[in-house]
């Protein structure tokens, strides 16, 4: 826009052009994690709790974690091997790691098992263990001590933290630029198991002075609150340090609250949704609460972590999504593809993927595979993610007047795995928008037609056989689908007076790393059953342009 242009802005259009401004910005704020940007979503893997500990395994596993596609490496460091004396600090494996990832072309997150993993002191070192009066534990109501360092403890504080920012200097020393160390998770799992809270002589006092009782209560909930804020309070100090040492993207991981469990009996008080306020006002310098998703209802989990701009918070975002363990199988890779195409997540990364079958990391292989093609892509920030099963198998997207209705692969009936009482894989993919008209679907297992508001409100569902056509008899009545609206309810006896959409065409594409489209094969015929839909079958993994026209 030339001087004279500008000009001549109105004070309305200057008003819109400041709100598209403020919409860029905080856009483009979603892309960034802290000031210390990471350059690529993290196509990730985590290595079993054991798999780096020793020279020999390092130079094993980092090069299969190449060759099954991934970018990014999670990989413990271990407290207990780094300081095996108190005081003395070997880095051999951290210095082994880093050099492998380099040679491998890998980036790498370290996973700090310091004070607590998995709820336990299971990683800290025997000196620190056998010490039980210099290093207290937690406590059970009944004063049972518990396996777990107490977090009120400024010694184990103290021992945890030396460990911690020395790891960071050498580090910093051995990636200065990390190019290889791209990001630093604090702890692992934090929480408290078989207690709500701490009952410790420390813990009490604290306990007492913040008057916690008076402000929040006494059952187990306002106990994991209390534990949630003290839990943060400590990382704090470690995330403070890292910032002030080698500056990167900070975070910390949490197992779920799942199946109906009380606090304590599972790991309560660490950074699940439910708590994130008392996270965030204890440990400020931490960016991401990520949850580690085991359990079912991958949607769920991932909704309550996938956090959006809210004015209340300053323009940024509360929390991005990023899923540091979920469990390796054969529905990760569809999964993945959700996550990053409905909550343009920062990584996936399924645990102990060293150790999964060829079958539980082919999907994750081929997912991983479409991703990079569709990450080379300039597009608008309009995605969105599919993931089916046979319970939830179908989904309906209007976009500007294009409904998009998406559906498991096996909703179709021609393939015999769909009624043979056959267990249907989890079909998804990430479903982009181009321009008008214009999508690419990439994933595995399903379908997708595109209909116009009104098609869709006067669509006719209809009973099919295996041949793809209606079925005879009786099934064959037409019935009108679930209705939505008056228009809908009467749509029998109304003339159709709205207009159609049609495939223009749907290409197999395969996207260089200019963002290029290559075209592989046309969809034509028996592959869009003449014109209907879009469709990946179960067990292919595609890239589809898909464009249409109005008619």
């Amino acid at each position: 826009m030339g001087l004279d242009a500008i000009v001549l802005i109105t004070n309305k259009n200057y008003t819109i052009m400041k709100k598209l401004i403020i919409c860029l910005m905080a856009m483009m704020s979603v892309l960034a994690v802290s000031a210390q940007k990471l350059n690529d979503p993290i196509l990730g893997g985590e290595l079993s709790n054991s798999a780096a500990t020793s020279v020999e395994d390092i130079d094993e596993v980092m090069p299969r974690m190449r060759a099954l596609g991934l970018n990014t490496v999670l990989v413990p460091a271990y407290w207990e091997l780094m300081e095996p004396t108190e005081g003395q600090f070997d880095f051999t494996l951290i210095d082994r790691t880093i050099d492998v990832a380099r040679r491998e072309h890998l980036h790498v997150v370290y996973l700090w098992f310091g004070a607590w993993k998995n709820s336990m002191s299971c990683y800290a070192p025997g000196w620190f263990k056998q010490d039980t009066k210099r290093f207290p534990r937690a406590m059970t109501a009944e004063g049972k001590q518990m396996e777990i360092a107490s977090c009120f403890s400024d010694n184990v504080l103290q021992a945890d933290l030396k460990a911690f920012s020395s790891l960071m200097r050498h580090i910093r020393e051995k990636d200065p630029q990390r190019e290889v160390v791209v990001m630093m998770q604090i702890e692992n799992e934090i929480g408290m198991l078989e207690s709500a809270r701490d009952h410790s002589p420390l813990a009490e006092k604290a306990y007492i002075k913040e008057r916690w009782a008076e402000r929040y209560g006494t059952d187990e909930y306002a106990d994991e609150k209390f534990m949630a804020l003290n839990y943060a309070r400590y990382v704090e100090h470690l995330a403070q340090a890292a910032r002030s040492i080698h500056d990167m993207p900070l975070y910390v991981n949490a197992a779920m609250n799942s199946r109906g469990r009380r606090p304590g009996e599972y790991p309560s008080a660490g950074p699940l949704a439910h708590l994130i306020d008392f996270w965030h006002e204890g440990a400020p310098s931490i960016d991401l609460l990520a949850p580690d998703i085991y359990d079912t209802g991958f949607k769920s989990w991932c909704a309550q972590y996938a956090m959006p701009l809210r004015p209340q918070d300053g323009g940024k975002i509360k929390n991005r999504l990023f899923i540091p363990e979920s469990r390796c199988c054969e529905n990760s890779g569809v999964r993945a593809l959700y996550a990053f195409g409905e909550h343009q997540a920062l990584g996936f990364s399924p645990f102990a993927i060293d150790q999964a079958s060829p079958k539980e990391t082919e999907s994750v292989t081929k997912a991983y595979a479409l991703l990079r093609q569709v990450f080379n892509v300039k597009r608008s920030l309009n995605s969105w993610g599919l993931l089916f099963d046979q319970e939830d198998r179908e989904r309906v997207i209007n976009d500007d007047n294009v409904v998009m209705t998406c559906r498991h692969y096996f909703t179709l009936p021609w393939d015999p795995r769909a009624t043979d009482g056959s267990t249907w894989p989890e079909g998804g993919a990430m479903l982009i928008r181009l321009g008008k008209f214009d999508y690419l679907l990439a994933g595995s297992g399903v379908v997708v037609d595109f209909k116009t508001p009104m098609e869709k409100q006067q669509e006719q569902q209809k009973t099919l056989g295996e041949d793809g056509f209606a079925e005879a008899g009786a099934n064959s009545q037409k019935q009108f689908a679930t209705p939505h609206s008056a228009l809908q309810r009467t749509a029998k006896s109304q003339k159709f007076n709205g207009k159609r959409l049609g495939l223009l065409s749907v290409d197999e594409v395969s996207i260089s790393n200019d963002g290029t489209m290559q075209y592989l094969r046309r969809h034509n015929g028996d592959q869009t059953h003449q014109g209907r839909h879009a469709r990946i079958g179960v067990g292919e993994w595609k890239i589809l342009h898909i464009r249409l026209y109005e008619y």
